[in-house]
């Protein structure tokens, strides 16, 4: 597998930018690697959610405090915006995009898929590339019922108790979620297993993402 390195550009410090349409999205498409970054480098963390309505507001927040811990948070935001109906409201979206461009100048940013087939991670995939043109930029995915997985082209290998913790944080955090039938830890760790074995990391288990740019 070709290799790329954050180390070389931020020997100890890195600015992260996590967006989420919904209170668990981060979470559950990047959780390991920010759980990785947390650890490996002494950055801080701008957490966004765009909707994050009554119980899902608290456990987004506690959320972001367990994966990222108080002291790197520097900033959490949590929208209410009306989940389902994000792209309706877009002009509201964007004005949170350009109020973000203005404060934050991240290294990396993580955010939805462009083509995931809920409309509203892909609105907030399509903002991203359209308001941080010059930014590192990855797409996380999200296991549902639409059956829209794909070919991500960029792997990020996580240690077996990495990712063991990233489930036990999302399964703590979000109770509202429970009785969902597909919010299960075996649906995490099975989505895991398989990305681990794509990139034949050392442990068997990844995270995986999209990428439109990259500079070597």
């Amino acid at each position: 597998m070709i290799r790329l390195s954050l180390n070389g550009e931020h020997p100890g410090t890195l600015k992260v930018l996590c967006l989420g349409a919904h209170s668990d999205d981060i979470e559950i498409g990047c959780g390991g690697t920010i759980l990785r970054l947390a650890e490996q480098y002494a950055g801080t963390f701008h957490w966004v959610v765009f909707s994050a309505i009554g119980a899902r507001e608290a456990e987004a927040r506690r959320a972001a405090t367990l994966f990222v811990g108080p002291t790197a948070l520097r900033e959490v935001l949590l929208k209410t915006l009306p989940d389902g109906f994000i792209p309706f409201v877009g002009a509201e979206v964007k004005a949170v995009f350009e109020e973000l461009k203005r404060a934050v100048s991240p290294d990396l940013i993580f955010t939805p898929n462009r083509k995931d087939a809920h409309q509203d991670h892909r609105l907030i995939g399509e903002l991203t590339w359209n308001t941080f043109r010059d930014h590192l930029i990855l797409e996380y995915e999200i296991p549902k019922y639409d059956g829209d997985l794909g070919q991500p082209n960029v792997f990020v290998p996580l240690e077996a108790g990495l990712c063991q913790k990233k489930i036990r944080y999302i399964i703590e955090a979000f109770q509202s979620q429970h009785t969902k039938r597909w919010f299960q830890e075996n649906t995490f760790l099975s989505l895991l297993r398989l990305r681990g074995m794509e990139c034949n990391a050392p442990s068997g288990y990844a995270e995986a993402f999209y990428s439109r740019k990259l500079v070597l």
